[in-house]
């Protein structure tokens, strides 16, 4: 299992409370707000926010709160203003970070994220710094128990899908970006339910932790991805399956 597999399994592990759910969707409503406005409504037209829909669709944010977000995003309702940031850095044992988010005030939030990095044994860099690591793919994670893995298997990559793993308590499906609306898509006219689906940034080489450093590592990405102004943290780290179960365990 990968490290940002890992990362992911932890994370559901430790549950969506309601307060978790709602910042969560603040998140998709701010990706919706911002591709309606980049690239207009029309969700045919506009590959973004076709995306930004599925993914908030994919963990049950309500029809309605979409449709309020992409007419903020278009100007029928009155709403904030966001522009997309990222952050490059290194995380406990040179791991690579990259967080990308969108926020109304660039410096408050680049003096924020400077703060989480240097609190918790990382250190803030240059743009480009760490990002040329990294290859976006789409991720779909589904349930062990909505469909067996041999029919998952054979929808999946008829639908262009690049690969199907089966991780501890859930099936990852990896796709190349042009392939994951066609894959998400499938799956749902079979009615397979999904627990995420998203566009991540895969490192390329990853960095082997010891627990020590693991559970350092996890807890500056936690406090990262906890920021409202974040909607995605990717580092080039990976955990020994031992050591995996331990974390596990305290996660749960």
């Amino acid at each position: 299992m990968s490290g940002h597999s890992k990362w992911a399994t932890i994370k559901r592990k430790k549950g969506k409370a309601d307060a978790e759910r709602g910042r969560l969707f603040t998140k998709f409503i701010k990706e919706i707000t911002m591709a309606a406005r980049q690239g207009g409504g029309d969700q045919n037209g506009n590959p973004r926010l076709r995306q930004a829909v599925l993914t908030a669709k994919a963990s049950n944010m309500p029809a309605s709160n979409i449709e309020r977000a992409i007419k903020k995003g278009t100007g029928e309702l009155p709403g904030v203003r966001y522009e997309e940031v990222s952050y490059e850095g290194y995380g406990p044992s040179g791991v690579a970070v990259l967080v990308e988010g969108s926020t109304d005030n660039r410096n408050r939030t680049a003096s924020e994220i400077r703060h989480i990095f240097s609190k918790h044994g990382g250190s803030l860099g240059e743009a480009g710094c760490v990002a040329w690591m990294f290859q976006e793919k789409g991720v779909i994670t589904v349930d062990k128990k909505a469909i067996a893995e041999d029919l998952l298997f054979e929808l999946a990559l008829d639908a262009g899908a690049e690969d199907v793993s089966a991780e501890e308590d859930a099936f990852e499906i990896t796709t190349l970006p042009p392939a994951f609306d066609g894959v998400l898509e499938a799956l749902h006219k079979k009615n397979v339910a999904t627990l995420s689906a998203e566009k991540r940034k895969i490192p390329q080489t990853t960095v082997m932790l010891g627990e020590g450093d693991a559970r350092h590592v996890l807890k500056l990405l936690e406090i990262l991805e906890d920021h409202d102004d974040v909607e995605q943290v990717s580092a080039n780290f990976d955990i020994p399956e031992n050591i995996m179960a331990k974390l596990s365990e305290s996660a749960a």
